[in-house]
């Protein structure tokens, strides 16, 4: 189709699927009107029902130890929200964070102000980082765009299994549509939990067995774990008043934690992966969903996010350094990295794949109330 942005948000035709109304209005932003907004209460009636949520958490969670559990990266989002849980709503959580191999300096010490002065336990996860290596170089030798899907799979399915293991039956998320209402694209970033799609890969373009690398299909974590063993994942920021620029100003004044350029920078691969490769291989930007969450909750301008995006999320002057730390943390050649990027292009749709589950999953999970899905 004739190349287009959309008149509200900044989405554009590189979401090959978009589609857009008489006024130019994109169907992420008709999405989030029609099954967002009505179901949204970030004010006090979504305190109200989020106190009540707190009181049956803690409920849970008498006599033992912890009553919930929360995933915990650094990023902005996941350390709000430790913030709130515990000061706000005193909750008594195990703070659990996986290392994939690639956190950075930043994030290690966004980690470590908040939980120290909270006075809290963190439980650290590390991946063995040669299944996880041999994980991402699969997907490098794949040509698909989405190669942050071993590390997202690692992060969501250690959670998972930590949580059935030890009988937590509370999962605190910090995801929310106050800063992710739009979603990517499933052709930019496709499901990370589709276990056909990720054995297939790794069957094709991998040189060693994956004897201890962590799975959790997607109806272990969305039948299993809701239906049968209890677990509930729960994700307050949805339930509260919640603004990027008023969590940062407060994590910053309260714990002397520091932001980051970009949303899930935290981990010097996705910056990478999201700043250069998907933008220059591929033509995908994420920060148009990114602004485009932001201009629909009010927190940027549409003029605003035009300005950022006519510049590089990455910086010419130091991508060389990073091409050359990403390629030796691989252990293979910076021309070998190269010659991924160049190689032939391919979508999830050249692998074998469950999407047909996913989305009869996202239509039933939708029709019945339990999950809002924006698109896609």
């Amino acid at each position: 189709m004739p190349y287009q942005v959309c008149s509200k948000c900044v989405m554009d035709t590189s979401d090959s699927k978009i589609r857009f109304d008489e006024n130019g209005v994109c169907d992420h932003c008709l999405g989030f009107e029609a099954d967002v907004l009505p179901n949204w209460h970030p004010n006090d009636e979504g305190k109200r029902m989020f106190a009540r949520m707190v009181e049956e958490i803690k409920a849970s969670g008498k006599g033992k130890p912890f009553d919930c559990i929360m995933g915990m990266s650094g990023g902005l989002d996941s350390s709000y929200l430790l913030h709130l849980a515990v000061s706000e709503f005193g909750l008594r959580p195990l703070v659990f964070h996986v290392d994939g191999g690639w956190n950075t300096d930043l994030a290690v010490n966004n980690i470590q102000v908040i939980v120290d002065k909270l006075g809290l336990d963190l439980y650290t996860e590390v991946i063995n980082w040669e299944e996880m290596k041999d994980f991402q170089l699969a997907f490098f030798k794949s040509g698909v765009p989405h190669l942050d899907i071993p590390q997202d799979h690692a992060f969501i399915a250690t959670l998972y299994h930590f949580a059935n293991k030890h009988n937590i039956k509370y999962i605190v998320n910090g995801g929310n549509y106050a800063t992710e209402c739009v979603r990517n694209p499933k052709e930019w970033l496709y499901y990370g939990t589709d276990m056909a799609q990720l054995k297939d890969i790794h069957h094709r373009f991998g040189t060693r067995p994956l004897k201890t690398y962590p799975f959790s299909s997607i109806l272990f974590h969305k039948v299993y774990l809701r239906y049968f063993r209890g677990v509930k994942v729960v994700k307050p920021l949805n339930f509260l008043p919640y603004t990027k620029e008023s969590a940062a100003r407060t994590l910053s004044e309260m714990y002397g934690w520091r932001p980051y350029p970009q949303k899930h920078f935290e981990s010097r691969f996705t910056k990478f992966y999201e700043a250069y490769w998907l933008p220059t291989r591929f033509g995908y930007d994420t920060r148009r969903v990114q602004y485009s969450s932001l201009i629909q909750t009010g927190q940027m301008t549409r003029e605003e996010a035009l300005e950022h995006l006519k510049h590089p999320a990455y910086d010419p002057a130091t991508i060389d350094e990073d091409f050359e730390y990403i390629a030796t943390k691989l252990g293979i050649t910076t021309d070998t990295l190269r010659g991924y990027h160049a190689m032939p292009k391919k979508t999830y749709k050249d692998y074998k794949n469950q999407e047909w589950l996913f989305d009869l999953g996202a239509k039933l999970l939708k029709a019945v109330g339990v999950e809002r899905a924006v698109k896609r």
